[in-house]
């Protein structure tokens, strides 16, 4: 990460300052024991354990080292536990140079909610003598570290300004990814001209090579391909391209998108919130199953949508769902010589399942069912909210792929990488913005769309990834005169194309524009402080409506129809108490009772507040317990303390934090605890929490609580697990206190949850410009694709 360091004072390690008009030579600092003494060196590792600064992971690491390798050097073994350390943070390795410029904040220690009372040793505080030179000296160990292939625990890469310190494992990944991303954009056997190859990917050609598990011989060429070479389809790209989108006076990305996915075995489609990357998705599957079918119509692509959760899952298939329904399939069945039309319509899937079951995971396994070796039985895989895939999940599917199979990515690059190692979409769309199409690109690109790109996004010196990503550029969610969108677009601008003082005014004019979707409120910084902060307590409660322009009334979305104000937690138990059905038995009448959950699950996402922390006063575990303390004394929720924090009661929402496939449960699924009666006890009532489904047979899976062991209270939610959602109104808290986990594209995430309604909260004045200046730098060799 870049950015200001930690809000607390190194130590001074040179002694008391000289007088101002008595200049001195620097005092020398005598280098820190744990450099050069292995004991000393497992010793530190125990304090920073010990105080939560390193994992037990990490130590247990520099523990095996040392007792594999008894004369390694400290300097090595430390960098094992920071590289471990690093992993735990997102980062695929340790970059060393980058750690001595600021150890502090290149490790995040201290992690957040230290107090610094009476801490161990500094990071600061060890490596102040260190130099580069002196770290990559120590990186010298055959048993345990090498440059490249073998069978060392540790891996170093250099470069020319410095040394990045790898796990072997996740060395693997970086090079796996690499090559099979690398091999995907390089015309391959049949890709380009005519020829045959022996591809699992298209064993249609020969079905009973399926069941057997060998390979048949047949033209593996795309669909785009053969479609280009046909000569009784001499305008068929076009042509398919004209009857999915409608001419426009101004270049159409997502026609662009669509072209260029369908060009290559690798694409990735990226675009912020409403630029229409669903749209696009369905589209481009219409077009690679007309430009199939025109060449073979009983065999169409197999076709697979993944995505990396559950929930994310269930709303890909909501969207695209309602997208396949509007296809104008009967005009591209036209372009093809035989009635395909019901064969075109079915061959569009809209079920959307996740990676993991995707690769079919093995339990208590970090492997997958399928793999090289019992390759994915498809033809083309989309794989929506990719920013979230980890490396290493990544390289699993990369892994599993036929080597002629296409793969789509879909995300947004600007949103927060995933919580494991790695930012795979950030990494691969870093030159996204400005695109870098070669000529040869932009010729390609007219001739399919009839679409000249602008003289600004062409570069004769275009990298073959650049070539295979679309950003979309339009937002038809935000406009103009959409604070949200416009905050956004304030926020999301890179480091180095203005100041920090241009980015501060750019996002404060924003916020004082008085747009008429945003409200910007700031507070006393004090959790405790009931009083000084009743701000908070009163938007959780009903929304602050008063705090946005007209009350927040009179708006109406893009097609006329009146946005309702926004509001907050009151009005989901409101719906929770006027809409209870009245005298009627649970399992006789669960229309009924379903209906009614359903209203409350639709009430409850109309708002949402969401922290940047899990811990302290500010971060979701204090927040919660302090909104239900809120809600209890409007009369909203009953319990004591003790119920509200460790306990069941009616009104409580609830995350799902680990999927469970028997209860049919995906991590990031809301459910809300309802009282329904109780059939065995007649004027008694029992809980049970209700979570919506997409089956319109069972629209609510309703659960006992005592069945629910990975579940977490979620009146606040942490931006990262927000990712995949929407909600009516958005509030977005960030703490007061400086924090490295504070980034610009948190904030962006955070904010672009929201779908007409958003409040940005700083707990202190000032924290704001702070986040919006520190970008997201996680640490990976993935580039030069």
């Amino acid at each position: 990460m870049s950015g200001s360091q930690h809000d607390h004072h190194t130590p001074d390690l040179f002694g008391d300052a000289p007088e101002a008009d008595q200049p001195s030579a620097p005092a020398q600092v005598n280098a820190h024991l744990a450099l050069s003494d292995t004991g000393e060196l497992l010793a530190l590792c125990e304090r920073w354990v010990a105080r939560g600064w390193l994992r037990d992971l990490d130590r247990a690491l520099v523990r095996f080292l040392a007792t594999e390798a008894p004369d390694a050097p400290p300097l090595l073994l430390l960098g094992a536990a920071l590289a471990s350390h690093q992993l735990g943070r997102g980062h695929v390795c340790l970059d060393i140079n980058a750690t001595l410029n600021a150890p502090d904040f290149a490790l995040s220690l201290p992690p957040e909610g230290d107090d610094l009372t009476d801490p161990p040793p500094l990071p600061s505080e060890v490596l102040a003598t260190l130099t580069l030179p002196d770290w990559q000296a120590a990186l010298n160990h055959p048993t345990l570290i090498s440059q490249g292939p073998g069978n060392t625990p540790l891996v170093r890469s250099d470069s020319e300004h410095t040394t990045r310190l790898y796990l072997r494992r996740y060395w693997q990944y970086e090079q796996t990814l690499h090559q099979e991303i690398a091999n995907r954009l390089t015309p391959k056997d049949g890709d380009e001209l005519n020829s045959t190859c022996r591809s699992p990917s298209h064993w249609w050609f020969d079905t009973s090579a399926i069941d057997s598990g060998t390979e048949p011989n047949g033209t593996c060429r795309s669909p785009i391909h053969r479609a280009m070479d046909d000569a009784s389809h001499p305008d068929l790209l076009p042509n398919a391209l004209n009857t999915l989108f409608q001419p426009t006076t101004t270049l159409d990305w997502q026609k662009t998108a669509c072209a260029l996915a369908a060009r290559n075995r690798f694409g990735v489609i990226t675009g912020g919130p409403g630029t229409g990357k669903t749209t696009t998705v369905v589209r481009l599957l219409a077009l690679l199953q007309t430009l199939q079918l025109a060449q073979s119509p009983t065999q169409p692509l197999r076709i697979r949508l993944a995505a990396p959760t559950g929930k994310a899952a269930a709303r890909l298939n909501e969207s695209i769902a309602g997208q396949v329904s509007v296809l104008p399939i009967d005009a591209l069945a036209e372009l093809c010589d035989d009635a395909v039309t019901e064969q075109l319509q079915a061959s569009i899937p809209t079920e959307v399942t996740t990676l993991h079951r995707l690769l079919g995971a093995r339990p208590d396994t970090r492997h997958f069912r399928h793999n090289a070796a019992n390759p994915l039985a498809l033809d083309v895989l989309v794989i929506d909210e990719a920013s979230m895939v980890d490396i290493e999940m990544m390289t699993a599917v990369l892994s599993a792929l036929p080597a002629q199979a296409q793969l789509v990515l879909l995300g947004d690059k600007d949103q927060l990488a995933s919580v494991e190692a790695g930012a795979v979409l950030g990494d691969l769309c870093r030159r996204a913005e400005a695109a870098h199409y070669t000529p040869e690109t932009a010729q390609w690109l007219e001739n399919a769309t009839g679409q000249p790109l602008p003289e600004h996004y062409l570069d004769t010196n275009g990298q073959p990834l650049d070539q295979a990503i679309t950003m979309l550029r339009v937002s038809h969610r935000f406009n103009a005169e959409s604070g949200i969108g416009q905050l956004a677009q304030a926020i999301n601008q890179p480091s180095h194309t203005q100041s920090e003082r241009e980015k501060h005014q750019a996002v404060h004019g924003v916020l004082r524009h008085g747009y008429p979707d945003l409200h910007h409120l700031v507070l006393g910084g004090n959790a405790e402080s009931r009083e000084e902060d009743t701000a908070l307590d009163k938007l959780v409660i009903h929304g602050s409506p008063d705090a946005f322009p007209s009350a927040g009334e009179g708006r109406t979305d893009h097609e006329g129809s009146p946005i309702a104000p926004p509001t907050g937690y009151r009005h989901y138990l409101n719906t929770l108490k006027a809409q209870r059905p009245q005298g009627l038995a649970f399992e006789e009448d669960k229309k009924a009772y379903n209906a009614w959950a359903g209203a409350v699950l639709s009430a409850y996402s109309h708002f949402q507040l969401l922290s940047a922390l899990r811990k302290g006063p500010w971060g979701v575990e204090g927040l919660n317990l302090r909104i239900a303390k809120t809600l209890r004394s409007e009369k909203l929720l009953f319990g004591s303390d003790h119920i509200l924090e460790k306990g069941w009661y009616e009104g409580r929402p609830v995350l799902v934090t680990q999927n469970d496939y028997g209860l049919k449960l995906m991590n990031g699924d809301i459910g809300i605890t309802l009282a329904v009666p109780d059939p065995r006890t007649p004027g008694k009532s029992l809980l049970r929490v209700a979570f919506p489904t997409s089956d319109p047979e069972k629209p609510i899976n309703w659960v006992l609580p005592s069945r629910l062991h990975a579940v977490e209270t979620v009146f606040a939610m942490t931006v990262h697990k927000s990712q995949g959602s929407e909600f009516l109104h958005t509030a977005l808290l960030l703490p007061p206190t400086p924090n490295p986990i504070l980034t610009r594209e948190l904030v962006y995430t955070g904010i672009t949850r929201a779908r007409e309604w958003l409040t940005l909260i700083e707990a202190k004045r000032g924290i704001l410009n702070d986040a919006v200046t520190r970008e997201v730098m996680r640490v990976s060799g993935l580039k030069g694709i």
